[in-house]
C-alpha cells in the first residue's frame, strides 16, 4: 500500500521471509573479525569472504548466495532482490539472534531438532533425494548437513523469538484504526479480492467404549514403561498421532495463554516437573503428558496422542445421520444454522451456526484466491443457499468424519470499505504499528551493538543504519 512509506514497506517485506531464509553462520567470541576459526577437529583454517560482523555473529559473502538459493528452492522469485537488500536481511537476523541471547531468550535442542526434521522432509519432497540435497547445499555428508542446519535453525528460532518479544505488546485501538484508514488517499485504497463465508455441519462417527479402552490401556502401558526408564520422546516419535509434535518427540512449550484446548492445559498445569499424567480425553483423542521443566508461568512438556479407531459400520451410521440432517434442511424443517447448533459435532463452529473461521485472518471471510484448495473444491460450485451432499473428510489426526457445507455469503472484489472491511483494515494498521516498533528497536539496538561492514558492501543503501552514519 502506497500510504506506508517505502522504508517500512520494505522492512515488512523482509519480515515475511524471516522463517524461510537459510544462511550459513559462524559464532565468534571477540568484537573484531578474526582471520581464523576453531573447528571441531581442533585444526585451524583461514576464513575467506567475511563481509560483516553483528555482535557475536559474522556474515560471509557466500551466505548471500545461499539465501538466494533457499528462496529459489522454495519456489520464490529473487529477481527483484539485490545483494545489498539480502545482506540487510541477514544483518537483521544476526542482530535479532544476538540480542535474543543478551536478553536470555532460550530455545531448546529438541525444538531445533524438530524444526530440522520438518525442513529436511520438505526439501527432500521437493528435490527427490538426499544426494541432490547435499549437492545443492554443497555438503559432503548428511551428518555435515544436519550440523549446519542445526546452527542455522537455532539462529532463525532465536530471531523469531526476539521478533515476537518486540511486537508482543503492540496493540491497536479503534481510533488508531480509523486514523490509519483516513490517511489513505482514496485512489490508493487497497483492493480486496472476491470472498465468501462458509458454514458446515459435522457428524463424527461414534467410537465404541471398547476401542476407547484399548487406547487408554496402551497409554497406561507407555506411562509404566517410561516410569521404568524408557524414553518418553522416543515413544512419542514412534506412536503419537499429533502431526505437530510427533517428529519432535511430542515437545511443546506453553503458558496459560498458549492456544491449547482447555482440557489439555488443565492437565498440563496440574502436573509437577517430572510427573506423567493419567490418560485423558480431548476432542483430538486421548493423551498422556510428561512435564519436563517448569519455569515460572511457562512449562516444557511432551505428550503422546492416540486416536481410537472406528469401524465401517460406525462410519456408515454417521453418513446416514448427516443425510437425514441435510434432508431436514432441504425440506425447510430446519435452517442450516439451527441444525448446526443442535446437531453438529464440531464445537468450534456449532455455537455460531456452523460458520467457519479463516485460520489466517481469524474472521469468517475466505478470499477465493487464498482459500485452501480442498475447501475451495468443495464449495466453488455451490449456488446460493445450496447444501452440499455429504462429504467424507479426514482431520489433521487422520480421523474420518462426514460434513455438509453451504455458502452463506459472497462478497465481490471491491475497494476497501471501513465498515465492511474493518477487520482487514485493523490488521493492516496493526502491522504498520508493529513495523514502526521494530524500526525503533533497530535504531536503538544498532547503536548499542558492535556492527562492522567490510569492503564494497559499505556502499550499500541499507534500510537500517548499519554503518552508524
Amino acid at each position: 500500500m502506497n500510504s506506508i512509506n517505502n522504508k517500512s514497506a520494505f522492512l515488512f517485506f523482509l519480515l515475511l521471509f524471516s522463517s524461510t531464509l537459510i544462511s550459513a553462520q559462524e559464532i565468534i567470541k571477540d568484537s573484531v573479525v578474526p582471520s581464523v576459526k576453531k573447528i571441531q577437529t581442533g585444526q585451524r583454517q583461514k576464513i575467506d569472504g567475511v563481509i560483516a560482523t553483528v555482535g557475536d555473529y559474522i556474515v560471509l559473502d557466500s551466505d548471500i548466495d545461499k539465501s538466494f538459493l533457499e528462496i529459489s528452492s522454495q519456489g520464490g522469485s529473487v529477481k527483484d532482490i539485490t545483494r545489498c537488500q539480502m545482506l540487510g536481511k541477514l544483518l537483521e537476523d544476526k542482530l535479532y539472534a544476538h540480542q535474543a541471547i543478551q536478553d536470555s531468550i532460550k530455545v531448546t535442542d529438541s525444538e531445533i531438532k524438530g524444526m530440522m526434521e520438518e525442513r529436511l522432509t520438505y526439501i527432500l519432497d521437493k528435490v527427490g533425494s538426499m544426494d541432490k540435497v547435499l549437492s545443492m547445499y554443497k555438503k559432503s555428508s548428511e551428518e555435515e548437513l544436519r550440523t549446519s542446519f542445526f546452527d542455522i535453525l537455532k539462529e532463525q528460532k532465536l530471531a523469531s523469538e526476539m521478533t515476537n518479544k518486540i511486537v508482543d505488546g503492540v496493540e491497536i485501538t479503534p481510533e488508531e484504526v480509523r486514523n490509519f484508514f483516513k490517511k489513505i488517499p482514496k485512489n490508493e485504497l487497497p483492493l480486496f479480492g472476491a470472498e465468501m463465508e462458509v458454514a458446515q455441519i459435522v457428524v463424527t462417527p461414534k467410537v465404541s467404549d471398547a476401542e476407547k479402552q484399548k487406547v487408554i490401556d496402551k497409554l497406561n502401558s507407555f506411562k509404566k514403561e517410561v516410569e521404568e526408564g524408557a524414553s518418553f520422546a522416543t515413544k512419542a516419535v514412534l506412536y503419537s498421532k499429533d502431526p505437530g509434535s510427533s517428529s519432535n518427540g511430542g515437545y511443546y512449550k506453553m503458558n496459560r495463554k498458549t492456544p491449547f484446548v482447555k482440557e489439555f492445559k488443565d492437565v498440563a498445569f496440574s502436573l509437577q516437573q517430572g510427573e506423567i499424567s493419567a490418560p485423558f480425553e480431548t476432542t483430538f483423542g486421548f493423551h498422556i503428558i510428561y512435564v519436563e521443566k517448569v519455569k515460572g508461568q511457562e512449562i516444557e512438556l511432551r505428550h503422546i496422542l492416540l486416536t481410537p479407531s472406528v469401524s465401517e459400520d460406525e462410519i456408515k451410521a454417521a453418513k446416514e445421520k448427516i443425510t437425514l440432517i441435510r434432508e431436514k434442511i432441504i425440506d425447510k424443517k430446519l435452517t442450516f444454522a439451527d441444525a448446526a447448533r443442535t446437531e453438529s459435532d464440531q464445537k468450534e463452529t456449532r455455537a455460531n451456526g456452523g460458520a467457519l473461521i479463516n485460520p489466517n485472518t481469524r474472521d469468517t471471510r475466505f478470499e477465493l484466491t487464498k482459500m485452501d484448495p480442498s475447501l475451495y473444491s468443495q464449495v466453488s460450485n455451490l449456488k446460493d443457499d445450496e447444501v452440499s451432499q455429504p462429504i467424507l473428510d479426514t482431520d489433521e489426526n487422520g480421523r474420518k468424519y462426514y460434513k455438509i457445507i453451504t455458502v452463506t455469503n459472497r462478497i465481490n472484489e471491491h475497494t476497501a470499505d471501513y465498515a465492511t472491511d474493518y477487520i482487514k483494515i485493523k490488521e493492516l494498521a496493526l502491522k504498520e504499528k508493529q513495523i514502526k516498533a521494530i524500526g525503533k528497536w533497530f535504531d536503538t539496538t544498532i547503536k548499542d551493538t558492535y556492527v562492522k561492514i567490510l569492503g564494497e558492501y559499505r556502499d550499500c543503501d541499507f534500510t537500517n543504519n548499519w554503518l552508524k552514519k
